[in-house]
């Protein structure tokens, strides 16, 4: 079932298209959205809240039309920012109540709830102090904060972890994680952090210059089309590469002295076709292990 979807959405910006003819359906879960600077990631978030007006196509978020529902599509939405969004001279908690109101709570509820969500975040003890005196870890949190204090069920995270040291990221990623998966939140995870998307995501979708290019299951993504395997030589040795399909081999990524090789024909060992290719290369195999796919592999195949 899908949360949030667009059909051949266009978005521009005078005359320069930021969108264009994109089609996508962000179902229940947790989902990455990913992609470089300029892909169209922010500008997405944007017009699926009502901010910014198609050019061109549709959508929907929670059932609700994003280009005429904007305001109620805020109301039951929650959203963390990327840029810090606090109220200078408000502590946490006031703060924290003040965006429950602006989604439609009542005064004394919103203030209950201030609380709860602020101790869930990790605030509690810090919650009546101002937030300016807040460092770049905890005003993550309390953007955190502010964006489920009216108990969304979708949460829009756009650069969850700007920022933060290693520590904070990992708090972080726990805290979406646990959103996400433990409390039935829908959360959309904006990002160029691709082990942040890894480490929270379920499925993915790769945007780059205005087009959605890769989308699907984390774990379908990562999956390598035959039996792949990495190898590292003493040094770089183009003639390993253009003797290894003589042994049943297929070059798929040459770096240096790295290289990823396919064996399609399942009567091939490709441990054994390794050292013959290198040895009559004349080079040094360093390691050998089975190849894995990561993540950033996918980003870079499709944004290429």
């Amino acid at each position: 079932m899908s949360v949030a979807s667009v059909r051949s959405l266009t978005v521009r910006y005078g005359p320069k298209t930021a969108i264009g003819d994109l089609t996508l359906d962000f179902p229940e879960g947790c989902v990455g959205l990913l992609g470089p600077n300029g892909a169209g990631k922010s500008t997405l978030l944007k017009t699926m809240l009502g901010f910014l007006q198609p050019s061109a196509g549709s959508g929907t978020v929670l059932g609700l039309d994003i280009g005429a529902q904007g305001l109620e599509i805020r109301r039951r939405v929650g959203l963390m920012p990327e840029q810090d969004c606090h109220i200078p001279g408000d502590t946490a908690v006031a703060f924290v109540a003040y965006a429950g109101e602006l989604a439609g709570m009542p005064r004394r509820r919103a203030m209950s709830r201030a609380h709860e969500v602020l101790e869930y975040c990790g605030l509690g003890e810090a919650r009546y102090r101002n937030v300016e005196t807040y460092s770049t870890g905890m005003k993550q949190r309390i953007k955190l904060a502010q964006a489920i204090v009216h108990g969304p069920s979708l949460l829009f995270l756009d650069e969850p972890t700007n920022g933060l040291d290693p520590a904070g990221r990992t708090e972080m990623l726990s805290l979406i994680a646990d959103v996400s998966h433990g409390k039935g939140v829908s959360v959309i995870v904006s990002s160029h952090l691709l082990h942040d998307v890894e480490q929270t995501c379920d499925r993915v979708v790769v945007m780059a210059r205005g087009r959605a290019v890769r989308e699907g299951l984390v774990s379908d993504l990562r999956e390598l089309q035959g039996r792949q395997i990495e190898v590292e030589l003493q040094a770089p040795s183009p003639l390993f590469g253009e003797k290894a399909p003589a042994y049943g081999l297929e070059l798929v990524r040459e770096v240096g002295e790295r290289y990823r090789l396919r064996a399609p024909d399942a009567a091939t060992d490709p441990a054994r076709a390794v050292f013959l290719a290198a040895r009559e290369a004349g080079a040094q195999v360093r390691s050998l292990q089975p190849a894995q796919r990561s993540l950033q592999d996918v980003f870079l195949e499709a944004v290429e």
